[in-house]
């Protein structure tokens, strides 16, 4: 699987450059890949999985190369450098893996003044609002982004986030759509980790 990062057209071009790449991937869950929340919960205990899944710096056991979980095996990944391949990822490695898409791409086209759309999975975007908004490794454990909700953020010119005073800290950049609405959404996804 591979997200993918758009440059908006502006008038009077139709055209919508779109790159993907497979650094803008979910987390790779190592050798909980496949199984569902509450099989890993049975197989590991609650409190293993939730150590898991928020924390930092921790990821669970790596699949192994023969498992068919493990992106080596998929085709798409082919041209990627084998050691560059994730077995397993935490939070922390997760950025990683997706800060030099960042900045080498995506933060130098939007300081030439494209505008940029991400679209990537949730613990990708929590990995680069960590980044944006200089969240402490403790505070982006708790932090929630609900799913297909756009957020925007603006940079001055020297790619420094400017706040928006309708942002929900700790983020600064500010969603779409109506607030309240959002603030449920964001519990509804801290809900599915209790």
């Amino acid at each position: 699987m591979q997200s993918n990062f758009f440059f908006p057209f502006t008038q009077p071009s139709l055209f919508i450059l779109q790159i993907n790449t497979w650094r803008l991937n979910e987390r790779h869950y190592g050798g909980l890949q496949g199984l569902n929340k509450q099989e890993t919960v049975d197989k590991h205990g609650k409190d293993q999985v939730l150590i898991w899944r928020r924390s930092y710096d921790i990821p669970p056991p790596e699949c192994d190369e023969s498992s068919e979980y493990y992106p080596g095996n998929d085709p798409r990944y082919a041209n990627i450098a084998k050691e560059d391949i994730p077995k397993t990822e935490s939070l922390k490695l997760t950025g990683e893996r997706f800060m030099p898409v960042w900045e080498n791409e995506i933060s130098p086209a939007i300081k030439s003044g494209k505008k940029v759309i991400i679209a990537a999975h949730g613990n990708t975007l929590r990995a680069l609002v960590k980044h944006l908004d200089n969240i402490s490794e403790d505070e982006i454990t708790g932090l929630n982004i609900p799913t297909g909700v756009p957020l925007v953020y603006e940079f001055d010119d020297d790619m420094n986030v400017v706040p928006n005073e309708d942002g929900i800290g700790p983020l600064q950049g500010v969603y779409l759509g109506d607030l309240d609405d959002v603030r449920a959404r964001i519990e509804g996804v801290a809900n599915q980790t209790k």
